[in-house]
């Protein structure tokens, strides 16, 4: 009795601090992994069985597989590539936008998948006449629904796998889940494909119909840079002659950026090449004007102190941001990124990057002012300047940021890395390895992930760290002990029991759609994983009460769980696409709140024709 108290007790306080987000998943879960030790719930060895366990390993191994796919440019290149035989057509667009997105993402975790496929999305989009407003949250839903498409796809479906073998029942194989992933993925395009059209207002698409782009000058009104910039010009007796801006540490100093240099003497003789972006070993000269972004007030202390007159509104009216080298993207901070929480300051953007940052969206507010006084949080939208190739090369940190809106031609023009061939080699070579059953799941993808390693389809051996989401790594190796702690005190059985008593009488279907709506509930407030390793064993405990099969059961909780749509924050890639696609709250509930119950009283009577009972 006090087991199963204590287990109650942990299950329900994990889930509030699942709930709350205020503390990382991962540490919740590893808390109440020491908490049930402890109190001996589970012994020592089950606790720690879960960081052995096959699951996890696979899970670590297809992390390094998918940020090889991801960094050698091999899915970028195959998004784009498909993405853009749509053409101008948004039906086509958008129907070819969702097949690629769950293809990719039946190989590449649904984080990566939304990753990579947000800027292309950004971009090919930007000429529709509704905008890209009208596809993100669908990529998101289908990054999603791609995992279903394959065993390896998403982690609930190898927590299923995991829950068969253990209770005896042949292992599923990879394209076990591949006729069911297809039917979701195709009942969601079809239910999609009109209401999409809801996400974006009537006002919004006479607008987009007159801009199909979002110029550089318009995203600088956006931002409105031209309010927030102040340009003074250098005397020839001024302190800043020959110093560098990283000297003079403006932003510490004076809360002020330097954001442009112009040189007019030099421009009389060299017309190209008079407009400097700025940068920290930047020099001012006697008559340079500097683009100055901050507070009114911090200018005028500046100017005073520094002998650098603020120009007139006449004068300043003949000046201009100047986008020939050098330009402006928006940037959308991941969720893991190793800068959230980070001062500004701290990130050192300008010294580590070559890029400046202009403003912050957070939440439809777009902050100017104080940016040295800021901490980036999750999903803020960054504005950041800089030459065409460092704004390119930002694409390259995967795992800090997303840049949006980048040129589908710039980012085509990039040399492709070399290693590219050797990742699409060793990706078909994990597939067959575990079509054929040549050697077991675990093994075909470790191997993989070896050869991505030793085949330089990495850096070092540092990134292919880098590229494992260590958070829900633990909190999978964590969590799987507490199902072993519902079975043990008979918590599983307990639910099961009275889904069964209630549910059961009504008849197979009944208890199938309980289960379902169960888990869909659930996953609107802890994540899809964590739901998985708590519905799997109450819905093999409700087969087994019935006397039925258990793998309807068991697809239903995995299908549930990855058709979570009414939250943005219910998967990684709706919150990627809130900022990015600016959602609402509401927006998510309109369109995802029907999809997600109306797909679980589709998938009642679906299931069961797969997998009969």
């Amino acid at each position: 009795m006090f087991s199963l108290v204590v287990t109650l007790l942990v299950l329900a306080v994990s889930m509030f601090f699942f709930v709350q987000g205020k503390i990382r998943s991962d540490i919740v879960a590893l808390c109440s992994l020491v908490i049930l030790m402890v109190f001996d719930v589970v012994t020592v060895d089950e606790a720690l069985e879960g960081f052995s366990n096959p699951i996890v390993l696979m899970i670590l191994g297809l992390f390094v597989v998918g940020g090889a796919i991801f960094r050698t440019g091999l899915a970028r290149v195959a998004g784009q590539k498909i993405v853009k035989i749509a053409g101008d057509k948004e039906s086509v667009l958008f129907v070819v936008i969702m097949l690629v997105t769950g293809f990719i993402g039946a190989f590449v975790g649904n984080t990566g998948t939304a990753a990579l496929m947000l800027p292309i999305v950004m971009s090919v989009a930007a000429g529709a006449k509704s905008g890209p407003k009208r596809f993100l949250m669908p990529m998101a839903f289908a990054c999603s629904i791609g995992g279903m498409l394959t065993l390896i796809g998403t982690p609930p479906n190898m927590v299923i796998n995991e829950a068969l073998i253990k209770a005896g029942y042949p292992s599923l194989k990879l394209f076990s889940f591949t006729p069911i992933g297809i039917v979701v993925l195709l009942l969601i395009i079809f239910a999609l494909l009109p209401a999409s059209h809801l996400l974006c207002k009537k006002t919004e698409e006479k607008k987009s119909n007159k801009r199909k782009n979002k110029s550089l000058n318009e995203l600088a009104e956006e931002y409105r840079l031209s309010r927030n910039v102040t340009r003074v010009r250098v005397r020839y007796d001024s302190p800043l002659i020959g110093r560098s801006f990283a000297e003079l540490k403006l932003p510490t100093h004076y809360n002020l950026t330097v954001i442009e240099v112009d040189h007019p003497s030099r421009g009389k003789f060299f017309g190209e090449g008079r407009q400097e972006l700025a940068g920290p070993t930047s020099v001012a000269y006697g008559d340079d004007i500097l683009y100055m972004m901050g507070d009114i007030e911090d200018v005028k202390r500046f100017s005073k102190e520094m002998s650098a007159p603020i120009l007139s509104e006449k004068e300043a009216e003949r000046e201009s941001f100047h986008f020939r080298n050098w330009g402006i993207a928006e940037v959308l901070v991941m969720p893991d990124s190793s800068f959230i929480n980070r001062n500004v300051m701290e990130t050192n953007l300008r010294a580590q990057y070559g890029v400046n940052l202009l403003g912050i969206q957070r939440n439809g507010e777009y902050i100017i002012h104080g940016l040295t006084e800021k901490n980036l949080e999750s999903r803020d939208t960054l504005l950041v300047q800089g030459t065409w190739e460092n704004i390119r090369k930002l694409s390259s940190s995967n795992t800090e940021w997303i840049v949006l809106g980048e040129p589908l031609e710039s980012a085509a023009a990039v040399p492709l890395d070399h290693k590219m061939p050797f990742a699409a080699a060793i990706l078909v070579l994990m597939v067959i390895l575990m079509v054929t059953n040549a050697v077991s799941s675990v093994a075909a993808v470790l191997i993989a992930a070896l050869l991505m390693v030793l085949t330089g389809c990495f850096r070092n051996v540092e990134d292919a760290y880098k590229s494992i989401n260590w958070e829900s790594t633990v909190l999978i190796a964590a969590m799987l002990p507490m199902s072993t702690a519902l079975e043990k005190t008979g918590v599983s059985g307990i639910i099961a029991n009275a889904l069964v008593e209630y549910l059961g009488t009504i008849g197979p279907y009944a208890l199938l759609a309980g289960i379902y709506y169960t888990t869909s509930i659930v996953t609107i407030f802890i994540s899809n994983t964590a739901t998985a390793v708590l519905l799997t064993p109450i819905a093999m405990s409700a087969a087994a009460g019935l006397g039925v099969s258990p793998y309807p059961f068991l697809f239903a909780v995995t299908v549930s769980a990855s058709c979570c749509f009414i939250s943005p924050f219910s998967t990684p890639p709706n919150a990627l696409v809130m900022n990015a696609g600016r959602y609402t709250f509401n927006d998510y509930l309109k369109i995802g709140g029907p999809l997600q119950f109306g797909m679980g009283f589709i998938m009642t009577f679906v299931l069961p024709l797969f997998f009969p009972f």
